[in-house]
């Protein structure tokens, strides 16, 4: 399990642990949060299509599918 501060996620780089669409590497490029300033989702754009996908954070915590940084 990746250990995350959703405050601090905005332009962070991730690996597609099961890469689709040979989209491998991806950068978080937007932070949606609610009316107190809580992070709900991001943004993660593919470097190398980019193609744009929305999520909640808490799923770049699975190791099984995400991991930190371009590996």
């Amino acid at each position: 399990m990746n250990r995350l501060n959703p405050s601090k996620l905005l332009l962070s780089k991730w690996t597609a642990a099961r890469p689709v669409n040979r989209e491998k590497h991806f950068m978080v490029t937007e932070l949606f949060r609610d009316e107190d300033g809580t992070v709900l989702e991001v943004e993660l754009q593919a470097v190398l299509t980019q193609r744009s996908e929305r999520l909640a954070w808490q799923t770049l915590q699975n190791d099984e599918t995400w991991r930190m940084g371009w590996k």
